[in-house]
């Protein structure tokens, strides 16, 4: 890829919990307005190679640049590229004495120092985007947990941040808030933010992915385009991966 288009860039990461190595030399492009779905099994490194692009986990060698800015363990520089990157945790990370609308507002007002007037503007907008304006003055707890997701991603948006990054945002739902979550990231896809997410719906990953990125024991295993990806991939190890993902989600349909 063209280095000048590349919105994020990783050369060489890797990264160690004592002595496991979670990464390892991990080389990655995102091109602006790209979207990137990172799947593997379970303990595969996906979820902290995702950490590791905004700074909430350090790495111990490489170089990760992002929006321009390389992250490092630097208090001030990962304030300068957390206001670049959104990111949408599995389990909401809401501020549950806050209502919907002060969640909303709370980082436009201390962070970037817009009025109140403006980020609640701001704030109703992007709730109107993920479908529940009608929640605003409501605690995260009055919601169920697809409207607790969609408040985040709001949330990150509200930022107005360059690259959304998504670490298993549908792993705490019940499956029928799921295609809720899915339909507002889908809708999010189409309006060409750059997008990097972790997640094991594979329909999502088909139909909204311009790259599949496949991990296994903290290596970069596999790329291709979801058409390619799905139909023949090239290792053995994402072809036993697919076949235990849809079996997985055959047994689900089923239950």
């Amino acid at each position: 890829m063209d280095n000048g288009t590349a919105m994020i860039s990783v050369e060489g990461l890797s990264k160690w919990f004592g002595p496991f190595a979670a990464l390892k030399d991990i080389d990655l492009k995102v091109d602006r307005g790209e979207k990137i779905v990172i799947c593997g099994p379970s303990g595969s490194g996906k979820s902290t190679l995702v950490r590791c692009l905004n700074g909430l986990e350090d790495h111990q060698s490489g170089r990760i640049t992002v929006a321009g800015l390389e992250v490092m363990n630097d208090r001030r520089r990962l304030e300068q590229v957390r206001l670049k990157v959104g990111m949408v945790f599995q389990n909401f990370n809401l501020f549950p004495q806050m209502t919907v609308l002060r969640n909303l507002t709370v980082g436009q007002t201390w962070i970037l120092r817009k009025s109140q007037r403006d980020a609640e503007a701001l704030a109703f907008e992007y709730l109107e985007k993920v479908r529940i304006p009608e929640q605003a003055h409501k605690y995260p707890s009055q919601l169920s947990g697809g409207q607790q997701q969609r408040v985040a991603i709001a949330r990150s948006l509200c930022m107005q941040p360059e690259v959304m990054l998504f670490d298993e945002p549908t792993s705490a739902l019940d499956p029928e808030m799921v295609k809720e979550v899915l339909g507002t990231m889908t809708e999010l896809a189409g309006s060409g933010m750059t997008m990097v997410c972790v997640t094991h719906e594979m329909g999502f990953a088909r139909q909204v992915a311009d790259r599949i990125v496949f991990m296994d024991e903290g290596r970069i295993v596999e790329e291709a385009p979801p058409a390619q990806f799905f139909q023949a991939p090239r290792s053995r190890r994402a072809a036993t991966f697919l076949k235990q993902v849809l079996q997985h989600h055959t047994a689900m349909a089923e239950a």
